[in-house]
């Protein structure tokens, strides 16, 4: 069985506070191209892997390729559901060939004629993820006002336009103004603001959003989410989705305005979108037509290079990518 090359990023150590780019090492081993004597299993050739700022959270173990979605060809295979050859996307890791043991959390790309990468976020977990988020925990009517924070990123660039085209009013914010005009130019969002220079978050909540907010979409936490909660509808829903402003923290910020979840009857429900795979062709199937048709814009950010993945995945918390933050492996 011929040997090939496989560069990894390896976590060095066990994360603490702030992660930097000198929390992982570039390793360069070796690895058979087959999948030898085990069951069910599958080697796959990753082509594109995905930033996303939960990959925080399940990073907890040194010495280990960092985990994430990607997006890969089948190089071998002894499972029934996969063959030498097939475009798959799931959950794998950072390295050029990974070997994935009962593969759970593997699917066939069944769109091949969509860009590869789009499997890392518009047609992967992200863009699934806000489909899920908005549509069946936020459960949208047409008319609603909607807030996304974190707004540019993977799921929230989405989460805005599925809201427009639910016919919402629609308000995100994000970190430059760079950001701000892509919302406002390029996702179709009605308004949108920097709160970096915000002094008084509930002040720019109230310019943009007078009357108050039906849905927020949480990715942030926080002092966002402390603002946002003075703020809500009678009846308002908050969909929290992720909140990237904790994850570094050893102790995490408390909320003081709670008491308004039940002066305003506000449902605030949390969700893990791998509870709802059996809904990704319904997603699929809504998704697709608006992507060709236009009505659905997607900006992602490539890297190039395993060796710049950790910077990439810091990079997120930083705000220093501009649309779904993406890792090149191959472009085969």
């Amino acid at each position: 069985m011929a040997e090939v090359q496989n560069k990894r990023v390896i976590l060095k150590h066990q994360l603490s506070g702030i992660m930097k780019e000198t929390d992982f090492e570039i390793v360069v081993g070796s690895v058979k191209l087959g999948v030898g004597d085990a069951s069910n299993a599958v080697l796959v050739k990753n082509l594109y892997l995905s930033c996303d700022p939960y990959q925080r959270t399940i990073l907890t173990t040194p010495g280990s390729p960092v985990p994430g979605f990607g997006v890969g060809k089948v190089v071998s295979s002894s499972h029934p559901g996969f063959e030498q050859g097939d475009l798959v996307w799931g959950m794998t890791s950072w390295e050029e060939y990974s070997l994935i043991i009962e593969p759970k959390l593997l699917f066939k790309v069944e769109h091949a004629d969509m860009p590869l990468s789009f499997y890392t976020g518009l047609l992967g977990m992200p863009g699934f993820t806000s489909y899920i988020g908005f549509f069946e925990t936020g459960a949208p009517k047409k008319g609603e006002t909607v807030y996304v924070s974190a707004a540019s990123g993977a799921v929230g660039q989405l989460v805005g336009q599925f809201a427009k085209l639910h016919g919402c009013y629609v308000v995100g914010s994000a970190g430059s103004k760079e950001k701000v005009d892509i919302l406002k130019e390029k996702f179709g969002f009605d308004d949108a603001f920097n709160y970096k220079e915000e002094p008084d978050l509930d002040a720019a909540i109230k310019r943009c959003l007078p009357d108050g907010i039906d849905i927020y979409f949480e990715n942030v936490g926080g002092k966002m989410l402390d603002a946002v909660l003075p703020n809500m509808k009678i009846g308002g829903r908050i969909v929290v989705c992720g909140m990237i402003s904790q994850y570094n923290l050893d102790s995490h910020e408390g909320v003081r305005n709670l008491m308004h979840l039940i002066l305003k009857s506000i449902r605030m429900e949390g969700f893990r979108v791998l509870d709802h795979t059996h809904l990704h062709p319904k997603f699929l199937e809504m998704v697709i037509p608006h992507i060709k048709e236009g009505r659905i814009t997607y900006l992602e950010d490539f890297a190039e290079g395993l060796e710049n993945g950790p910077a990439a995945l810091v990079g997120l918390f930083h705000g220093h990518n501009v649309g779904k933050q993406v890792v090149v492996v191959s472009r085969e």
